[in-house]
């Protein structure tokens, strides 16, 4: 039970600070919140992790989105 009021408390306190800016952030924390709640209770560390990874999955998907419509004949 404290595990899912620690995830909504996280991802509530992660989507009120910046949407605009969290594409990517908020799943990652989510899921690195988790894995890090059962790597030796290290949930905070996990979703500031999960955070940084998932936008840097996000930044790239979307180069490669702009890369794959400048490449496309119009």
């Amino acid at each position: 039970m404290r595990l899912l009021i620690g995830c909504a408390a996280v991802a509530f306190a992660l989507a009120s600070v910046a949407p605009a800016q969290a594409k990517g952030c908020l799943k990652g924390a989510l899921v690195g919140g988790v894995a890090g709640h059962y790597a030796n209770h290290h949930g905070v560390l996990g979703a500031a992790a999960g955070c940084v990874i998932g936008r840097h999955q996000a930044n790239k998907r979307a180069r490669m989105e702009r890369e794959r419509q400048r490449a496309a004949p119009n």
